[in-house]
């Protein structure tokens, strides 16, 4: 591992490798590094996975099978911008698979981790200048599990 530059670090009760296969699966440009597995001296079965690295897109991650004692929660969330709507269906339709839908643009997948799937331009389509069209944009949005970017742009030019 590097001396410098960050690896996220999530933990996971027994699914770390499962869970680094699926997010390689889902992501392009996505690979599982090394695994490392407990050995006799525990505290997991010897021979069981304790961590896997994986990286997607040049983010470096380490999933650490640590037991029931922690979860995940929506405090911490990965953001993924997307093109068109046709990657924000992509990602939904995937990481939704198993998970569940959250309110605008936010989601749980299948292992608990929170994402928001999130369509470029939507950050300039709620902070308009002009107050109603980002009113508009957002008054849409709170309607919203996944975002449809044409209803957002939508919203936006409703008061021409």
């Amino acid at each position: 591992m590097a001396t410098e530059g960050f690896t996220t670090c999530l933990w996971f009760d027994g699914q770390a490798e499962e869970a680094a296969e699926y997010y390689v699966s889902v992501f392009r440009n996505s690979r599982v590094g090394r695994v490392a597995r407990y050995s006799e001296a525990g505290p997991g079965p010897a021979g069981s996975v304790m961590t896997v690295e994986f990286e997607i897109n040049g983010q470096r991650f380490v999933g650490v099978n640590g037991g029931p004692a922690f979860t995940f929660d929506e405090a911490i969330s990965f953001q993924i911008g997307c093109a068109d709507q046709a990657e924000v269906d992509h990602y939904w339709a995937l990481l939704t698979d198993g998970g569940e839908e959250g309110p605008c643009g936010w989601l749980k997948d299948r292992y608990g981790v929170s994402w928001q799937v999130v369509p470029d331009g939507l950050i300039e389509l709620v902070s308009d200048p002009d107050g109603e069209k980002a009113a508009r944009v957002t008054r849409a949005m709170m309607t919203m599990k996944k975002l449809d970017i044409a209803a957002l742009r939508q919203a936006h030019g409703a008061g021409r």
